[in-house]
């Protein structure tokens, strides 16, 4: 008789090992590992190892790489910062993963989607895992979407959820929130284990593709911000997509990490309201609306995210330490990269920030990933430890090398575009020897070619507006 075999699954990141351990050799992570039942084995070569070997395969059809392939449809959820990440809407058949903090607003966001597709007249059903019906017909209640023909449900066994959805015609759209509640009964293991979360998601994902529906799934993150469970999850959907921001911020950033039916890294802004969550047309403005006048220390730079140029607000502060090792403190930067710049304003630059305290932060909360910031960081740091602010109509980018050379970075052109449509007059950038046509004469360039290039640029009287008591008054001389 075939004898259950027992393995420990690490939570993290799904290795398995026959013996248990306080730390899994794979990734790292201490009391990771959980007993969860294996598949059956049997007896090597055995009848019924016999009777497996004769079964074949059926044949597949091969086509040619040459052929006609048809558009992909798309249906459109009428919230139109998710359909801009999406690419354009909910593809048929499609397997979309979103994952955020607890209480960012993942809910909220799917059930006004789910409301606004259902007035549309298509079949949307949700799924909750987590919340008793009252409680989404509450929410629902509070955001003034009650009166939308939605079908709730709430079940966590995949098996009942599956059988429901085949019956009749399949939905349009589907929710399923989350999927670490989900469990099938062909597992001993609990809900929320590598295991199940694997399976589960194994199955919405085939029904998916076998009924056309679109299948939004909801995924936990761990403390690393990352979704939780398997890695291969996020391999089996479509697309994957964060939602990010900070409960004391009032707006939300939608961004896909993985898109097989658009452009990866595109985002989608919202803002937190009474009514739910609100789309945010000009995300830009939101930004850099509430800048503060001719303050020291804060710089404009004009990234891309995605497709979208975005325009947001570096702060910068470099203060006098108290301590034996300065503190270096950034929030929505690469820390890595806040101290490569510092390396090489002191090493190429001459400038003495290394024994000081440096702070940064994006304003508003937004991350930023890019190396484009550079530029505008680095004024940022100059401009606090001079004393010297920037005037609010400039806005910078570029690359800095360790050489303290300053590199041409992508879509420039829409950079200042945006910038010209928030009525910025002045544009500090990477030299590219004319070779950026700007849409109109409105905005006036200045290309650098390395760091002291910019600090001469930025200690002339034209172009600093204010000038604050400071220990570095050489920096400027």
């Amino acid at each position: 008789m075939a004898k259950a075999r027992r393995q420990y699954v690490c939570q993290s990141c799904g290795a398995m090992t026959p013996q248990w351990a306080g730390r899994c050799d794979a990734c790292g992570e201490w009391n990771s590992l959980m007993e969860e039942a294996g598949e059956s084995s049997g007896v090597a070569g055995g009848p019924a190892a016999k009777m497996s070997n004769k079964k074949k395969g059926r044949q597949i059809a091969l086509v040619p790489l040459a052929g006609e392939a048809a558009e992909t449809p798309r249906r459109t959820t009428g919230v139109k910062e998710f359909d801009r990440v999406l690419g354009g809407g909910l593809v048929a058949g499609s397997a979309i993963l979103v994952g955020g903090d607890p209480g960012i607003g993942k809910s909220t966001l799917l059930l006004q989607a789910m409301a606004t597709l259902a007035r549309q007249g298509a079949n949307a059903v949700y799924i909750s895992g987590e919340e008793a019906i009252e409680q989404v017909r509450l929410r629902a209640r509070r955001l003034k979407l009650d009166d939308a023909p939605v079908s709730l449900g709430a079940e966590t066994n995949i098996k009942d959820i599956l059988a429901t959805l085949q019956e009749g015609t399949a939905p349009d759209a589907i929710v399923i929130d989350s999927i670490q509640t989900m469990w099938s009964d062909t597992l001993e293991a609990a809900p929320g284990t590598v295991s199940q979360v694997r399976a589960t998601a194994q199955e919405m994902v085939r029904y998916a593709k076998k009924s056309g529906a679109a299948m939004i799934i909801v995924g936990h993150v761990t403390k690393d911000g990352q979704i939780a469970g398997p890695k291969v999850v996020e391999h089996m959907v479509d697309t994957v997509l964060y939602f990010e921001g900070e409960r004391g911020h009032h707006f939300r950033v939608l961004r896909a990490v993985k898109n097989r039916f658009g452009p990866a890294n595109e985002i989608g802004v919202f803002e937190m309201a009474e009514r739910g969550l609100m789309e945010v047309a000009n995300p830009s403005a939101l930004f850099i609306g509430e800048r503060e006048k001719d303050t020291s220390g804060t710089s404009v730079f004009a990234g891309i995210e995605g497709t979208r140029p975005v325009l947001v607000e570096i702060q910068a502060l470099v203060a006098q330490s108290s301590l034996g090792t300065p503190r270096r403190a950034v929030v929505g930067w690469d820390g890595g990269r806040l101290s490569m710049i510092l390396a090489v304003l002191d090493a190429r630059c001459g400038l003495t920030i290394g024994g000081q305290d440096v702070y940064l932060n994006v304003a508003g909360g937004l991350r930023i990933g890019e190396p484009a910031a550079d530029l505008a960081v680095a004024s940022a740091l100059i401009s606090s430890l001079s004393g010297m602010a920037i005037p609010q109509d400039t806005v910078i980018f570029g690359e800095i090398s360790l050489s303290g050379s300053i590199r041409p970075v992508s879509q420039m052109e829409a950079r200042l575009k945006e910038a010209e449509k928030l009525g910025f007059k002045r544009a500090i950038l990477p030299k590219v020897a004319g070779r950026l046509k700007p849409a109109s004469g409105k905005l006036k360039l200045t290309e650098m070619e390395d760091l002291g290039d910019l600090i001469a640029h930025l200690s002339t009287k034209d172009l600093t507006v204010t000038k604050t008591p400071t220990n570095n008054e050489d920096l400027t001389g």
